[in-house]
Order: C-alpha cells, then sequence, then structure tokens
C-alpha cells in the first residue's frame, strides 16, 4: 500500500511539472511578436528551444550519434554551414551544438511552424529570400553583425533546400560572406540520416549521424574566393553522401 502511495504521489508531481512547463511553453511562445526578427538573443527562450527539441527527439526515438566536437573553435563566434537532409537538420544541428547558440538562416515558412517557429524568432534566426539579391543582401549583412556583437553563431544550408541524394545541389555560395565579413572561422558538418525519422515515427527508432568534419579558419576564409571555400567544403562533405551504411557499419 505504501508504494502504491508513493507511486501514486510521483505520478501526480509528474504530471504537475508536465502540465506547467507545457503553460510555460505555450505563455511564452504567445508573447513573442511573430512581426518581428529579434536582434537579441534570449537565454530563456533558448532554454525553451532546447528543451523542447530534446523532448521531441525522446518522442521520436531518435538517436543522435556525434562526432568531430573536438574541431569546434574553443572560444569566439563562428558560421556553421553543412548538408541539408530534413527539416529535422537544424533541431538536431541546434540541440547537439546548443552551448555556442546557433542561429540559423532559414526559409520563411519554418517561422509558421507552431511553437517552435515563434521559439526560433527569438533566438534570433532570420529568413532569406535568395530570389531578391537585396533582401539576401540584407540578411547576410544582418548576420553578420550579430556575429560581431557576440550575440549568435549563425548557421546555413548552402544547397538552400532539403536534399536527399547522394550528390549534393549546387551551392549559394555568397552565404560564406557572412564569415568573411565578420571574420570568423567556417565550421563545416555532414548530417545523414534526418530523412528517416517521419517514416520511422512512431514504430522505429530513428539513429541520426552528425560528423563536425573541420574547421576552416579566419585566415583561409578571408583569403579565399567564396566558390573556392564552396569548393572545399563540396570536397570534405561528398564522400561521406556515398554507401552511407558503410560509413557507420
Amino acid at each position: 500500500m505504501i508504494i502504491l502511495k508513493i507511486l501514486s504521489i510521483i505520478g501526480i508531481m509528474i504530471g504537475i511539472i508536465i502540465s506547467a512547463y507545457l503553460l510555460l511553453l505555450i505563455i511564452s511562445s504567445l508573447l513573442v511578436d511573430t512581426k518581428k526578427e529579434y536582434e537579441v538573443h534570449s537565454r530563456f527562450y533558448r532554454w525553451l528551444l532546447n528543451s523542447a527539441t530534446g523532448i521531441a527527439f525522446i518522442l521520436t526515438r531518435t538517436k543522435i550519434h556525434v562526432t568531430g566536437l573536438e574541431h569546434i573553435p574553443k572560444q569566439g563566434r563562428f558560421l556553421l554551414v553543412g548538408n541539408h537532409r530534413s527539416n529535422y537538420d537544424p533541431l538536431v544541428t541546434w540541440y547537439i551544438l546548443r552551448q555556442y547558440d546557433l542561429a540559423f538562416i532559414s526559409k520563411a515558412a519554418n517561422f509558421k511552424i507552431p511553437f517552435f517557429g515563434r521559439l526560433i524568432r527569438k533566438c534570433c534566426f532570420m529568413t532569406i529570400d535568395r530570389e531578391n539579391p537585396k533582401n539576401a543582401m540584407q540578411t547576410i549583412q544582418k548576420a553578420t553583425r550579430l556575429i560581431e556583437q557576440d550575440e549568435v553563431s549563425v548557421a546555413v544550408y548552402p544547397e538552400g533546400t532539403r536534399n536527399t541524394e547522394e550528390e549534393m545541389l549546387p551551392f549559394h555560395n555568397g552565404v560564406f560572406k557572412i564569415a568573411q565579413k565578420a571574420k570568423v572561422p567556417i565550421v563545416i558538418a555532414a548530417i545523414r540520416g534526418t530523412e528517416c525519422i517521419h517514416k520511422n515515427i512512431p514504430w522505429r527508432r530513428s539513429h541520426v549521424y552528425l560528423d563536425i568534419l573541420e574547421t576552416l579558419p579566419t585566415d583561409y576564409v578571408t583569403s579565399h574566393k567564396t566558390a573556392e571555400i564552396g569548393d572545399y567544403m563540396r570536397m570534405r562533405i561528398q564522400p561521406l553522401l556515398h554507401n552511407e551504411e558503410e560509413n557507420h557499419s
């Protein structure tokens, strides 16, 4: 009887904690101005974003395998670039690299996702209009400014859209100007397996692989053309997208 009472009390406490967290998440998200892109990073909303992401991975039974964290600069901001497989890519990346406060440059549709779309605004995420060079340059300038002001590190997918094929799409090399203008290194990452998460829910566990390949030092970034940086990045990531099962067997 005593054990049953203890379990009952624990269950009630867990229920209260979950309810309080959900209420906090809902109220906090409703306080976000959806017409504004913020330029001051919120620690509180970053905590909400990371905690909600961690819960999402538990519920979706997603196991993340990470290598190369030692390549990330120990100090200072940076630009993170990588390939793009699915909508889960940024979630995996900002959660695993949560200590670096990554702000992604993303398409406008992602800012309309319930809860997450509001939270990322307060974490300085940015939209980009690649069809309009003037607007795209404004985003690049804003990203540069956020890095220079030490608000966040910035992350972007040069392919510009999701691609589940082995061959990477052509790069929008202009995004590398962010690192050149801010005079920061570029961290190169490769991700695989996120494209299977939605297929595996809820019956199968998903295995995702995030590899930090290397960091291009600032001297390299500022002394090379953006096309050269893009070519080198492609050369580093492309081999990992072939024979994925062999890479992690």
